[in-house]
């Protein structure tokens, strides 16, 4: 099996478009055409993790975090980046990031990784991002039927929580001064897919090249955004949720606003620096923001609304770890996949 097979199968379930525009996931070293012999999973690929790789085997380690982020002008070994690129170069093996787009996912992303070790129920996405198009297609009253499901299968009609969602209406179309009945065709669908769907229709029709049109539409999308919010089962003393998140998510210590005089029932998180989502946890009636990297003067900003809960950046992401073991080891047997055994936490604490 190849890199590239790997990368589809990711890419599927968050593909690059949701991506930041600071941000540089995708393939760093290596080769799409590359043989796999075996995968580490792990948060960020350090020199101690490529060692890892090389000691177990592994030709491909699938990091969340980039270990690059801006252009290199200069592979002499000066700083940590550059080992690594050398190191992962000289051994080939292949680096891959899958960053904010898999933060920005709900299905299987980051922040549902988080909403699963705390217990959460009833989850959405805690700021839904404008990704959605509208198609419109123009077909043979007959074809409608077989046309619509080849979209469907393709991602179209998807509007979360909603599946196969699509609107058919009939009317008179002139054609070449000749009048002709056709089924007007509309559906949703997200942008990463849209090269997918269009290939999908022109398959299904073949005058529909022709016959459509695409726009986009001011909806959010419900399945793909920035944090989740979610309740627990049962509410909690301020005190006793912080227990309670320092066990689910295994840290040592928990930097947090003052407790309020009110229970914890409804839950916001957002793995890594969530600081920009505040505002959406407040007007979203959250009890508590989960996040880290916050800065002294922004914890003001609570004000007395909702209790901040700062658990560090990589306490709040270590279990996209074994996120990134579960999806691939549960699709691929053919090779060897492993979670790192490398704490790459630059943070320590006495």
């Amino acid at each position: 099996m190849k890199v590239k097979e790997l990368v589809r199968y990711l890419e599927s379930i968050a593909p690059p478009s949701y991506q930041e525009g600071y941000d540089n996931a995708g393939l760093i070293t290596g080769d799409y055409n590359w043989e796999l012999s075996g995968v580490i999973t792990c948060l960020d690929s350090t020199e101690a993790v490529i060692e890892e790789a090389i000691a177990k085997g592994c030709n491909l380690v699938v990091a969340h975090h980039p270990i690059v982020f801006k252009g290199l002008k200069r592979f002499n070994g000066n700083n940590y980046v550059e080992r690594v690129i050398i190191k992962a170069i000289q051994h080939n093996i292949a680096i891959y990031a899958i960053h904010t787009n898999l933060d920005n996912v709900y299905h299987k992303g980051v922040n549902a990784k988080i909403a699963e070790k705390l217990q959460l129920r009833e989850t959405k996405i805690l700021a839904p991002k404008k990704t959605l198009l509208k198609l419109v297609a123009y077909v043979p009253i007959d074809e409608s039927d077989t046309i619509t499901n080849a979209l469907f299968e393709a991602g179209a009609g998807q509007l979360h929580p909603h599946t196969n969602l699509s609107f058919l209406s009939t009317g008179t179309a002139t054609i070449n001064e000749k009048s002709e009945t056709l089924a007007k065709l509309e559906l949703s669908l997200p942008r990463a897919k849209k090269g997918a769907i269009l290939n999908a229709l022109f398959k299904a029709y073949q005058p529909a090249s022709t016959n459509y049109q695409l726009s986009s539409i001011d909806n959010t999308d419900a399945a793909i955004g920035s944090g989740i919010i979610g309740q627990l089962d049962k509410p909690m003393k301020g005190e006793a949720f912080l227990k309670y998140l320092k066990k689910q998510m295994n840290v040592g210590c928990i930097k947090h606003t003052a407790l309020l005089d009110q229970d914890i029932k409804t839950v916001a998180v957002c793995g890594g620096a969530g600081g920009f989502l505040l505002r959406n946890a407040i007007s979203k009636g959250a009890d508590v923001f989960i996040t880290s990297d916050y800065k002294y003067h922004e914890f003001f900003d609570a004000d007395n609304k909702i209790m901040i809960a700062d658990i560090g950046h990589y306490e709040s992401e270590q279990f996209t770890i074994e996120l990134l073991f579960e999806l691939i080891s549960e699709k691929f047997s053919n090779f060897a996949v492993h979670c790192t055994e490398v704490i790459t936490n630059p943070v320590h604490y006495f």
